[in-house]
C-alpha cells in the first residue's frame, strides 16, 4: 500500500481501534461495579452494538447526499464528545443516560466505519485508476484495480486484528491502574487524533436517485435484489455470523467449568485466537491474487473447526491449537465478504453497502449472543459448541457452491463468487438506475 493517503487513514483507524477497546473496556467494567448485574451489562453493549444497526444505513444515505464537507471527521469529534460524557456520567452514575449515551456513540461508530470502508476502497481505486490512464487492456486495468483494494481491505484487517490482541490487554492495564473515566479521556483523545487526521475525506456522492434519505436507501436495496449473487452472499453471510458470534457467552462458562483453567485460562484462549487472527490477516494480505470465494469459505470451515475442536478438547493446550486455527478463519473471512461485496458494487452504492454490512454483524452479534447463553443454559458448554461448530461448518458446504469451480482465482476484474452473466457490476460505470469501506 504506497499511497500516503491510505497509509493515514488505516493510521487513523488503528488509532480509533485501539481507542474503542479503551472504551469497551472501561465501559463494561464501570457498568457492573455499579451494578453488580450481567443483564445491565448485556443491556449495554445491546444499547451499543444492535440498536444503531437499525439507523446505521440511513444515515449513511443522509451523511452521503450532504455536500458540507467533513462529516467523516465530524462522526469523530461527536464520539469524542459522548465518551467525555460518558466519562463525567460515571462519577454520577444513571445507567438510562448510560445507556442513551451508548446507543448515540454506537451509532456514530459503525456510520464512521462504514463510511470510512467505502473512502478506503475509493481512494484505492481512483489512485489506481490514475496509474492506468491510457491503457487500453481494460482486464489488466480492472484487475489491477481489485488487487489494489484487496489489498487496502488487507491493510484494514491486519490493524483490526492486532489492535484485537493488544487492545484488551492495554485497556485492562489502564483500566486497572488509571479507572475507567480516566481510560474514556484517553479514548476521546483517539477520536480526536482520528477526526483530525480525516478532514480531508468528503464522503458525498452524487448520484441520479436523488437526494432524499428514501430515495438512496431505495437503490441499495435494488442493487442488492437485481444482483443475485451479492443477496446469496450476504443472506449466507448473515446466517454464519450467528453462528460465529454465539461463542462469547459459551467461552467464559467453557474455560472456567469445562477447562477448569480459570479466568487465565479464558485470556490465554482469546488472546491465542487473536494471535491466529493476526496470522489470518497477513495471510490475507499475502494472498492478493487467491480466489476469494476459496478463502471465504475457508475461513468459515475454520471457524466451524475451531468450535468443534471445543467441543471435544480434553485440556486448554488442544483448546487452545483449536483457538489459533479459528483466529485464522476469522481473519480470513470478514476481508473476504467484504472485498466481494465491494466488487460487486459500484462505488456509488459502497457507503450503503458497507453500512448493510457493519449493521447485518451487529445484529447478528445480538443474535448470537442470546443463541449461545441459551444453548449453555439447556446443555453444556461442549455441546452448545458443538451445535454452533456444526452450524458454522455446515454453511462452509453453501459458501463452496457460490465459488468458482476448482477453486481457481479471479480473473481480471471478476470476483471470486461465481457471478451469472448480468450480476456483475463494472465498478466504474453506473447502474440503469443511477450515474456512477474498509
Amino acid at each position: 500500500m504506497k499511497s500516503a493517503r491510505l497509509r493515514r487513514i488505516v493510521g487513523a483507524y488503528t488509532v480509533n481501534r485501539v481507542g474503542t477497546w479503551l472504551g469497551i473496556v472501561a465501559m463494561l467494567v464501570a457498568v457492573f461495579d455499579h451494578t453488580h448485574s450481567a443483564l445491565a451489562v448485556s443491556a449495554f453493549l445491546l444499547a451499543g452494538q444492535a440498536l444503531p444497526a437499525f439507523v446505521v444505513p440511513a444515515i449513511v444515505a443522509r451523511v452521503e447526499a450532504s455536500r458540507r464537507r467533513r462529516e467523516l471527521s465530524g462522526l469523530y469529534f461527536f464520539e469524542a464528545i459522548v465518551t467525555a460524557l460518558l466519562a463525567v456520567l460515571l462519577w454520577h452514575f444513571w445507567l438510562p443516560g448510560v445507556l442513551l449515551l451508548a446507543a448515540l456513540d454506537g451509532t456514530a461508530a459503525l456510520t464512521a466505519s462504514s463510511l470510512l470502508r467505502a473512502e478506503v476502497a475509493k481512494t484505492a481505486r481512483q489512485e489506481t485508476e490514475a496509474g492506468f490512464a491510457g491503457e487500453e487492456d481494460q482486464g489488466r486495468r480492472e484487475e489491477a484495480i481489485a488487487e489494489s483494494e484487496r489489498r487496502a481491505n488487507a491493510a484494514l484487517n491486519v490493524a483490526f486484528s492486532t489492535t484485537f490482541v493488544l487492545g484488551p490487554a492495554i485497556s485492562g492495564a489502564i483500566v486497572a491502574s488509571a479507572g475507567a473515566s480516566a481510560a474514556l479521556f484517553i479514548d476521546v483523545g483517539s477520536f480526536l487524533i482520528c477526526g483530525l487526521l480525516l478532514l480531508d475525506l468528503h464522503p458525498h456522492v452524487e448520484e441520479a436517485a436523488g437526494e432524499s434519505v428514501a430515495a438512496r436507501l431505495r437503490a441499495a436495496w435494488r442493487h442488492i435484489n437485481e444482483v443475485p449473487s451479492l443477496r446469496g452472499l450476504l443472506l449466507l453471510e448473515t446466517v454464519a455470523l450467528v453462528f460465529f458470534e454465539s461463542a462469547g457467552p459459551i467461552e467464559v462458562t467453557y474455560a472456567k467449568a469445562t477447562l477448569h483453567a480459570g479466568d487465565r485460562g479464558l485470556g490465554l484462549l482469546l488472546t491465542v485466537w487473536g494471535s491466529g487472527g493476526v496470522l489470518g490477516s497477513l495471510v490475507f494480505a499475502r494472498m492478493v491474487k487467491r480466489s476469494l470465494g476459496v478463502m471465504l469459505s475457508g475461513g468459515a470451515l475454520a471457524i466451524g473447526l475451531a468450535y468443534l475442536g471445543f467441543s471435544g478438547a480434553p485440556s486448554l493446550g488442544l483448546a487452545c491449537g483449536a483457538a489459533f486455527i479459528g483466529g485464522i478463519g476469522n481473519g480470513l473471512q470478514w476481508p473476504s465478504l467484504i472485498s466481494l461485496v465491494q466488487r460487486l458494487t459500484p462505488p456509488s452504492l459502497l457507503g450503503r453497502l458497507m453500512g448493510a454490512v457493519e449493521s447485518m454483524g451487529a445484529l447478528c452479534l445480538a443474535i448470537g449472543l442470546l443463541l449461545g447463553g441459551g444453548l449453555v443454559a439447556l446443555s453444556s458448554p461442549r455441546i452448545a459448541f458443538l451445535v454452533v461448530g456444526a452450524g458454522a461448518a455446515a454453511t462452509t458446504l453453501v459458501f463452496l457452491r457460490l465459488a468458482p469451480s476448482g477453486g481457481a482465482a479471479e480473473t481480471a476484474g471478476e470476483p471470486a463468487i461465481e457471478v451469472p452473466p448480468g450480476d456483475m457490476v463494472e465498478a466504474h460505470e453506473p447502474l440503469p438506475h443511477e450515474p456512477a469501506r474498509q
